[in-house]
């Protein structure tokens, strides 16, 4: 196993040895069938503390590496469901747990729950490079995008087009944030926001990625549509129809 170190001040990386096969490194699959979990897992996390947290539709689950145990909050207590939908390890080690029914963090031996998303289901979390974290969620009829500040939250209910809710979120190596919809994008920061339009139905943006050559990748379920050609007059944009 090589290294791989950035700039000056920069922490060192270790990179797998190119001249291995896959097949000549150990690994361990643990699967469903065998007891792993019991229901599906929708998002994983790794807190700095090295566990591992699985997000299923029966509950919050929690690995070491060997048992992988069902995890209770304390006494009095309690998430706003079991269903998990989102699991975001944030860089001070809080670890922010999206829901059908609402979002909360776990911190220190604490639950701490957000009545501004209660009843929502979350489907995008995200920390941004000033440490702000961003939460997206879908409802009825309306969903919402807000914004998590130390203490603060600050909801944007002048985001139009918003729809059902917010179904994606990402911030680019420029510093982007991009804010997925079912109806198309919004570019929401720095600077005005702007939203982009997918023509037709479709189910909405799934996830957004930085491309290697600078541009953004766009996945989405259903047809092809005009969103590439739309955001490539500003950006470059290739879009993975699942």
């Amino acid at each position: 196993m090589g290294m791989v170190c950035g700039s000056f001040l920069l922490p060192c990386a270790f990179a797998l040895n190119p001249a291995l096969d896959l097949s000549q490194y150990a690994h361990t699959a643990w699967k469903i069938r065998d007891g792993f979990s019991k229901g599906a897992i929708n998002s994983i996390a790794q807190t700095p503390d090295g566990y591992l947290w699985l997000g299923t539709e029966l509950g919050l689950l929690r690995f070491d590496g060997v048992r992988n145990l069902p995890w209770q909050p304390p006494q009095n207590q309690r998430l706003p469901s079991n269903f998990i939908t989102r699991l975001l390890a944030a860089r001070d080690g809080t670890l922010w747990i999206g829901t059908v029914s609402g979002l909360a963090t776990w911190k220190s031996g604490t639950v701490t729950r957000y009545p501004e998303f209660d009843g929502l289901a979350i489907h995008a979390l995200l920390e941004d490079a000033e440490g702000s974290i961003w939460a997206g969620a879908v409802g009825f009829p309306k969903g919402k995008l807000c914004e998590v500040r130390g203490k603060t939250v600050q909801c944007h209910p002048e985001i139009g087009g918003l729809g059902r809710g917010v179904t994606g979120l990402h911030e680019d190596r420029q510093g982007n944030l991009w804010v997925g919809l079912e109806t198309g994008a919004w570019r929401w920061k720095p600077g005005p926001p702007r939203f982009y339009a997918i023509p037709g139905e479709l189910d909405g943006i799934r996830g957004m990625a930085d491309e290697v050559d600078g541009g953004l990748l766009i996945s989405m379920s259903g047809g092809p549509s005009q969103l590439g050609h739309i955001l490539s007059r500003e950006y470059r944009v290739r879009t993975l129809i699942l």
